[in-house]
């Protein structure tokens, strides 16, 4: 059924200016970005395809421009719009982690890493450089591949962190597997990861650890 066939008060976009974006359902929120169907698929049915097929929201936004351009009725204005929103929800996230130290908001950490790393089918090492507020300075990737204690040079990230004048960092890995648990690996990489940043007065606050639907933090877990 088009929008425009149902009641006022079921359409979307009323029942969000009315009641609330948290009142609409995963599909309706989706339809409002796409606003339009395909021949014989409504708006709401082409959204409901495309989070069932990408496993929800979550897949959905870390789905590659290639991913979203097999799916039909999928043109370049749906894909780029969709595109967008992760790349707006990324940016606010790295504002308020550039205007406030880190520690003033963990989740918003945790959220900006899962965003970056999430879903991802190869595994990625990353540090958050930070200033001597904690604010951040950048994110980088610094490694992709199969982590081992040898695989990551601490010298590469001393070298990084002295470039940017950074005081303190947090690192950060995806486990593509989904798996959010640290490994005797992540923790043997981490302390080695601490003992060179130490000789350059550089602190490791944390080590997360970015599965499919969870980002572990290794301070918290005490394994740091």
């Amino acid at each position: 059924m088009p929008l425009t066939h149902l009641p006022p008060d079921a359409r979307p976009r009323e029942k969000l200016l009315a009641r609330g974006p948290q009142a609409l359902a995963d599909a309706e929120l989706l339809a409002l970005l796409l606003r339009t169907g395909i021949a014989g698929t409504p708006v709401l049915q082409l959204a409901q395809n495309l989070l069932d097929q990408f496993g929800g929201w979550h897949g959905l936004l870390h789905a590659g421009v290639s991913d979203l351009a097999k799916v039909r009725g999928l043109g370049p204005a749906k894909r780029a719009e969709i595109a967008a929103v992760l790349e707006i929800a990324r940016r606010s996230l790295l504002q308020e982690l550039a205007q406030r130290p880190v520690f003033d908001a963990p989740d918003a950490v945790k959220q900006f890493i899962r965003l970056k790393l999430a879903g991802l089918t190869h595994e990625i090492f990353a540090v958050l450089f930070l200033d001597a507020q904690h604010r951040l300075i950048a994110m980088e990737e610094m490694f992709r591949g199969s982590l081992t204690q040898t695989s990551v040079y601490p010298r590469e990230v001393v070298k990084r962190g002295l470039d940017l004048g950074a005081a303190a960092v947090i690192l950060a890995h995806n486990h593509p597997s989904g798996v959010a648990e640290p490994s005797r690996s992540d923790e043997l990489l981490t302390q080695a990861l601490k003992a060179a940043l130490a000789l350059v007065d550089m602190r490791v606050l944390d080590h997360l650890v970015v599965g499919s639907g969870e980002v572990i933090s290794m301070a918290e877990r005490g394994l740091m």
